[in-house]
C-alpha cells in the first residue's frame, strides 16, 4: 500500500521567500514537490496573489534578483508541478486578517495536512482552541518546523 505524499499549502510569503534565496528554507519547501515528497496545492487565488506580489516594483527593486524572467519562470514552475484546485469552496472566516482566507480555504478544502507560512496571523492560529478543533487535520508551521517535520517523517518510513 502507498501512502500518498502531504498535501501543503506555501502563502505568497514563501513564494517570495523561494524566490529571492534559493539557499533558504522556503526554497527547500518548494524544492520538495521535486521529488514527489510533497504535493503542492495551488488555486487561482493563491497564483493571482503570488503573481501580484512578486510583480510589485517596489519588492523587485528590494531584491535585485527578483527579476521580471525569474518571476516568471517561478510561476510557471509551481503552476506546472502543483495540483491546482479548480474549485475552493468558502469555509473560513478571518476577521483578523481576511487575505489569509484564500489560503485556509484551500488548504480545507482540498485536503491538505499543512499550511506554511511565515504569516503571523496564520502561525497563531494553531493556538486557537475554535480554530484547532474545527479543522484538527491542518498543521500550520512556518518553512523552518515544516522542514524538521518532514525530516523526521521520512526517517519514520
Amino acid at each position: 500500500m502507498t501512502v500518498e505524499a502531504p498535501r501543503v499549502v506555501f502563502d505568497c510569503n514563501i513564494f517570495l521567500q523561494a524566490v529571492v534565496n534559493e539557499e533558504g528554507p522556503a526554497f527547500a519547501c518548494v524544492s520538495l514537490v521535486e521529488g514527489n515528497e510533497i504535493i503542492m496545492l495551488l488555486s487561482s487565488d493563491v497564483l493571482a496573489e503570488a503573481k501580484d506580489v512578486l510583480n510589485r516594483p517596489k519588492l523587485q527593486k528590494k531584491f535585485p534578483n527578483l527579476t521580471p524572467e525569474r518571476t516568471k519562470e517561478f510561476l510557471e514552475y509551481i503552476e506546472h508541478k502543483a495540483l491546482v484546485v479548480p474549485t475552493v469552496p468558502k469555509v473560513f472566516s478571518f476577521e483578523r486578517d481576511p487575505k489569509d482566507e484564500i489560503y485556509v480555504d484551500l488548504a480545507i478544502g482540498a485536503g491538505a495536512s499543512h499550511l506554511v507560512s511565515r504569516d503571523k496571523d496564520l502561525l497563531d492560529l494553531m493556538k486557537d482552541s475554535t480554530f484547532r478543533r474545527r479543522f484538527p487535520d491542518l498543521i500550520i508551521l512556518d518553512p523552518v518546523a515544516f522542514l524538521r517535520e518532514h525530516a523526521q517523517r521520512r526517517k519514520l518510513k
